[in-house]
């Protein structure tokens, strides 16, 4: 009978410390807040189509057994992005780019 391999999520972390899906742009986060929202894997992978619906159920596994760790991590990410909005806010040229840019997003 041959061994069968436990095979490691397909996860990787961009020089930023973001955890990225199978090798996509596909963050972490996103599986994570789309399954909590509900959406089954097979929907996630209709929404995100560079992800496979094989990666999209090794993540949620991945996520169901280190909640806790996952947990960490996304509190970490959102505490980061909170202190990197306060940052851009805090610096006068940056907060008119930001307005001209959402100006654009108008109809």
């Amino acid at each position: 009978m041959a061994a069968v391999a436990p095979i490691a999520p397909p996860i990787t972390v961009d020089q930023d410390g973001v955890m990225r899906v199978g090798g996509t742009r596909v963050t972490l986060e996103t599986i994570v807040e789309t399954f909590d929202e509900g959406a089954a894997p097979e929907e996630i992978v209709s929404q995100y189509p560079s992800l496979t619906l094989a990666d999209v159920y090794a993540v949620i596994a991945f996520y169901l057994q280190h909640g806790a760790d996952v947990g960490q991590y996304l509190s970490r990410r959102r505490s980061e992005g909170e202190a990197t909005e306060r940052e851009v806010r805090g610096h006068p040229h940056l907060r008119d780019l930001r307005e001209r840019l959402l100006r654009r997003r108008s109809p």
